[in-house]
């Protein structure tokens, strides 16, 4: 059985291209112009990875939660590549792979514990601008079957929304205290993502708050995207039929125009343009 290739593309910061297996990615952060390389970045990571398109087995698209305008655009990619190709097509949120990355990290730097005893929550954020963030509580991926917790919820303490800070650390407060009433041990929150250092200290008043770090899972290179696109892989087939379709949690700015104002007693004319 010959080896499965698979893409990934995300938008919802900047960009991110790249091919499983060890291949690093090509990452842009500059909000002006990754929209513009995004084509050229997908060509040459397939190139670099010593495949054509048609190599293609699957390719993993980043959902956001992100703004409109570049989050679009990586999506419209990944489905008209997969549309070409053949390769199926999957969507995830940029949110929930957070969890799995920070556990990851703790490990590494030998602060993870023991899950019986301390249950790590990842607040998964991403920049939304305006001064708001978009955000998700998630529990250990551990609680969800590999430690026996009682009545420890597989589902996010709090499901993705878009808040200001000050909000989101009530909300956060709230959630954790219902949280501790259904595990033993100690309780820490773990804030991740882009956005995090930029509202540290308003974040720094949730209670058991452990690190706070401004990377997102899509950040650290070749193992970041093959964690982001095991769990996305781990989540579609949770789900087969979600669909995949941005999500912005804000209304964009466009909005349709008012229709001309009537002149000499003409109906007013829809705008076109």
């Amino acid at each position: 059985m010959g080896t499965h290739h698979t893409l990934v593309i995300d938008t919802s910061f900047g960009s991110t291209v790249g091919v499983t297996g060890g291949h690093e990615p090509i990452v842009e952060t500059d909000s002006r112009t990754h929209v513009e390389r995004l084509q050229g970045n997908i060509a040459r990571a397939v190139s670099e990875a010593g495949l054509k398109p048609a190599d293609l087995d699957e390719i993993i698209v980043g959902l956001g939660p992100a703004p409109f305008t570049g989050l679009r655009a990586g999506i419209v990619a990944a489905k008209a590549l997969a549309f070409a190709t053949g390769a199926r097509l999957v969507g995830r949120n940029v949110l929930e792979p957070q969890a799995q990355w920070n556990l990851i990290r703790r490990s590494k730097a030998g602060t993870l514990g023991d899950p019986k005893t301390l249950h790590v929550l990842t607040l998964a954020v991403n920049d939304a601008r305006r001064k708001q963030l978009y955000f998700e509580l998630c529990p250990s991926p551990l609680d969800r079957g590999d430690v026996e917790v009682a009545d420890a919820p597989s589902a996010p303490l709090i499901a993705m929304d878009i808040d200001y800070p000050a909000s989101i650390v009530e909300r956060v407060n709230h959630a954790v205290h219902a949280y501790r009433q259904a595990v033993e041990g100690d309780v820490v929150v773990d804030v991740i993502g882009h956005g995090a250092a930029k509202y540290a200290d308003v974040l720094s008043g949730i209670a058991s708050v452990g690190d706070i770090v401004d990377e997102s899972v899509l950040d650290q290179g070749a193992q970041g995207l093959d964690i982001f696109a095991a769990d996305a892989v781990v989540a579609a087939d949770r789900n087969p039929g979600a669909p995949v379709e941005p999500l912005y949690l804000r209304r964009p700015d466009a909005e349709v125009p008012a229709p001309l104002k009537h002149v000499l007693g003409h109906e007013g004319a829809e705008r076109t343009a």
